[in-house]
């Protein structure tokens, strides 16, 4: 019993010939009927036999018609003989094959998942909302034809087409898809904080600021879940990420309070390095001698100067130094 995908190694030949015989079988059936008909002078039996070969001989014309099948570049056929694996049909062409053989369709090209935002919890505990885009595709056809029910997952529509039923089975797979990427992205993002205010170190992965790390993590918990369906995750990608509403407006002022405490502290560094080379070149200079309150008297007016908000208005002293 076969318990992994294989080749189809049983009997397989060309299509364009297998139809040109077929039509001829039937056109031959065709001619002998008419002229068992219009010949007299066959005994009863004769006739009754000939009848009943032409009637064996039409009725496996019409069952040799359901042994084609026609395999585009990255599509396949599952065989299945009266429940049991063949194999897997990857080969392009126009085929016949035996035509009491199940040929499940399957598509192996690739398909995109544009997963909605979800609210999970990062590893803070804040509520954020996170979204992601999959690229993925069946790689493996015996997992994905008898180790996920997609038959009961999918909407038999009676007298739809092979191409509508394939489109029902891909996307009872893109639903089996989109619950694992659900459950993979809760896992991830309960695993990091969502920025490095959140994080318990600088080295620490989080969400905003190590996307592709991230990324590779999630690509991987998401192949480690649909191992098990014969399906390959191509790409996945954070594409959104946000605090969750009820708290973003306080993450938002508390943002702004870190940039500006950033800023003011560039601010201040810089002004002090001022301060202290105005200091430095007016004494290397000796163009003035300051005492220690004339000292802290400049050092404090050019603290103001630099580190304001708005442009200080200068007032000019028409008296002496000391005054």
């Amino acid at each position: 019993m076969k318990t992994q995908e294989e080749p189809f190694k049983g009997l397989k030949l060309n299509g364009i010939l297998m139809l040109i015989f077929n039509f001829l079988l039937l056109f031959g059936i065709v001619f002998l009927f008419i002229k068992l008909v219009s010949t007299s002078g066959i005994s009863p039996l004769m006739a009754t036999l000939s009848g009943i070969g032409l009637g064996v001989l039409f009725v496996l014309n019409c069952i040799f018609w359901g042994g084609f099948m026609q395999i585009e570049p990255n599509e396949t056929r599952v065989m299945v003989f009266f429940g049991k694996y063949e194999g897997t049909v990857k080969e392009n062409g126009f085929f016949w094959v035996n035509p009491f053989y199940a040929k499940q369709k399957l598509t192996l090209r690739a398909r995109n998942l544009d997963a909605d935002p979800i609210k999970v919890n990062d590893k803070s505990g804040n509520p954020i909302m996170i979204g992601m885009v999959l690229v993925w595709r069946l790689f493996d056809t015996y997992k994905a034809s008898f180790h996920v029910d997609n038959a009961s997952m999918a909407a038999n529509t009676a007298g739809a087409t092979s191409t509508a039923r394939l489109n029902e089975k891909m996307m009872a797979y893109q639903n089996f898809v989109k619950i694992q990427c659900d459950a993979a992205l809760r896992y991830v993002a309960g695993m990091f904080a969502y920025d490095m205010n959140e994080a318990e170190s600088a080295k620490e992965l989080t969400l905003r600021s190590h996307g592709d790390d991230i990324n590779k993590i999630l690509e991987e918990q998401i192949n480690e879940r649909l191992a098990i369906a014969g399906i390959e995750v191509v790409e996945a990608r954070i594409n959104y990420l946000a605090y969750a509403p009820e708290i973003a407006a306080v993450m938002l002022r508390r943002q702004q309070a870190d940039a500006i405490i950033s800023a003011r502290e560039k601010i201040v560094e810089g002004a002090v390095g001022m301060v202290k080379l105005a200091l430095d070149k007016l004494a290397e200079e000796k163009t003035i001698e300051f005492d220690d309150e004339k000292k802290a008297a400049m050092i404090s007016n050019l603290m103001v100067v630099l580190c304001s908000e708005e442009s200080a208005t200068p007032i000019v002293n028409a008296g002496t130094l000391h005054q």
